[in-house]
């Protein structure tokens, strides 16, 4: 079975990247596709991110990268998945994740949304809070892969937190 993460991972935090480990427990491959909305300026280029998703996946079992523009359910019939995967960290995600999962099923019947809750020690963890806290000199290498890390740090010119 076939399953698709989707999201901006703008960007990768350990969270996501927890979740896709123990996705790769469940399905045989596991998509995770950057999504193109040109309707938003994000923190890094298509291509950073997907660099930074495939650098923290490399060694990680029937995990592929892509990106798409458009309808997740069309992308996730393109690349066969027939599971959607969505984290939730707290019950204030579930309303949300509920309703786009709603919206799916509506367009395709076929494909099913899998809510899977974020490790504890994850939860308070987002992207914008990532961003936040590295735009001020903090230091995110406990919320976010190495490389990640490397880059926040290179793009808001704030020193090496981390051993």
């Amino acid at each position: 079975m076939q399953a698709l993460y989707p999201g901006s991972f703008d960007p990768l935090t350990l969270g996501h990247l927890d979740l896709i480990q123990r996705s790769t427990g469940l399905f045989d491959r596991v998509v995770v596709a950057v999504l193109r909305n040109p309707s938003k300026t994000p923190l890094f280029s298509l291509d950073e991110r997907l660099r930074q998703i495939r650098q923290a996946t490399a060694g990680l079992p029937g995990v592929e990268v892509g990106s798409f523009q458009g309808l997740t359910v069309d992308y996730a019939r393109r690349c066969g998945a027939t599971v959607i995967l969505r984290g939730l960290r707290a019950l204030s995600d579930f309303e949300f994740e509920l309703q786009i999962a709603h919206t799916n099923r509506s367009l395709d019947a076929g494909i099913e949304t899998l809510f899977m809750a974020t490790s504890a020690h994850h939860s308070f963890l987002s992207s914008s809070v990532v961003k936040e806290v590295a735009r001020f000199g903090g230091d995110v290498s406990h919320m976010v892969p190495a490389a990640v890390a490397h880059d926040l740090r290179g793009l808001f010119n704030a020193p090496s937190l981390s051993p």
